[in-house]
């Protein structure tokens, strides 16, 4: 995420260095949107309380937004390392070829408009041969 200062510098989502408690993301997005830290580590410390989502959303941020002195998160970095490696090439082609089943119609063809619901029931009436 990139945000253009008034003054020409581009503001970029990063975890910091400084403030940091354990990662760095709380300082990080506090710098960035321009609030204090310490408020969203009680709104997250509070979203804990309810299954856990306060460290769910963190631990997530910790994976995707990139540290101050990098260009690319963990999840990134993991990526571009592992892109030729075949069980990460079988993974992707199976979820390419699963993400086109799922986008299929029911007959097989891409599904492009909607289906009359009145034309596919089972007790449609259609015109038998000797009608």
């Amino acid at each position: 995420m990139n945000e253009i200062q008034p003054s020409g510098h581009v503001k970029q989502l990063r975890r910091t260095r400084n403030g940091r408690i354990v990662a760095g993301v709380c300082s990080g997005v506090g710098q960035y949107i321009g609030i204090d830290p310490n408020i969203l580590r009680i709104v997250l410390a509070v979203a804990s309380f309810f299954g856990g989502l306060g460290i769910g959303v963190y631990a997530v941020a910790w994976l995707l937004i990139p540290s101050e002195e990098k260009n690319a998160s963990i999840v990134q970095d993991l990526i571009e390392k592992n892109k030729d490696n075949p069980t990460w090439l079988d993974v992707k082609a199976k979820t390419q070829e699963g993400w086109a089943k799922a986008t299929k119609s029911h007959n097989g063809h891409q599904a492009t408009a909607p289906v009359d619901p009145y034309t596919v029931h089972p007790y449609a009436q259609t015109k038998q041969p000797n009608d």
